[in-house]
């Protein structure tokens, strides 16, 4: 019965240090080739892995674009645009919450002089937003990641996804930068 114990013992150490290993090794592909999303016109840029998500069909404007995990269930959302309706941020972020987050649980929020997160759940969804006023608040810059709420095991992919999406991004002030 030991032996027979150490060797399940040992079968299993192996399974567990093969996945450990296979994971390791997606997790690392999807860290390789990036593409990037830059609005010209407004000067917006991110990046994001294409191992994780893809566009769908050409975009029809050049204020956004919607990517998806090839699964179909994480989104991400990019874009810029001119805040027409001269909202604050204080006003939009309320905006957000009323009608993108109404009822969620958010658990991240900080806000500063000219950008906000909100990061939380809703559902069975996951959701991490940054947007950012540029040009004294005439552009409004956004991205945001959307995913399967998991346990907390299989988010931890996610979470390293929004982390690394997040330090590539960079709110745009028109095409030369002088909120032209």
């Amino acid at each position: 019965m030991r032996q027979a114990s150490a060797r399940y013992l040992s079968f299993g150490a192996a399974a567990a240090v093969s996945l450990l290993a296979a994971a390791g090794a997606w997790g690392a592909d999807w860290r390789q080739d990036w593409a990037t999303v830059h609005n010209v016109r407004h000067g917006f840029l991110i990046a994001y892995p294409v191992e994780v998500f893809r566009q769908r069909a050409n975009s029809t404007t050049d204020e956004g674009r919607v990517l998806y995990s090839p699964d179909g269930k994480a989104q991400l959302l990019v874009g810029a645009f001119a805040n027409a309706e001269q909202m604050s941020l204080r006003a939009y972020r309320e905006y957000l919450l009323e009608e993108s987050y109404a009822g969620a649980e958010i658990d991240y929020a900080p806000m500063r002089h000219n950008w906000f997160v909100l990061s939380g759940t809703i559902g069975d969804r996951e959701f991490y937003e940054r947007v950012s006023f540029t040009c004294g608040g005439r552009l409004i810059n956004s991205w945001a990641m959307i995913y399967p709420r998991a346990p907390r095991a299989e988010n931890r992919f996610y979470d390293r996804v929004v982390e690394a999406i997040a330090r590539t991004y960079t709110p745009g002030a028109g095409r030369s930068g002088n909120c032209d």
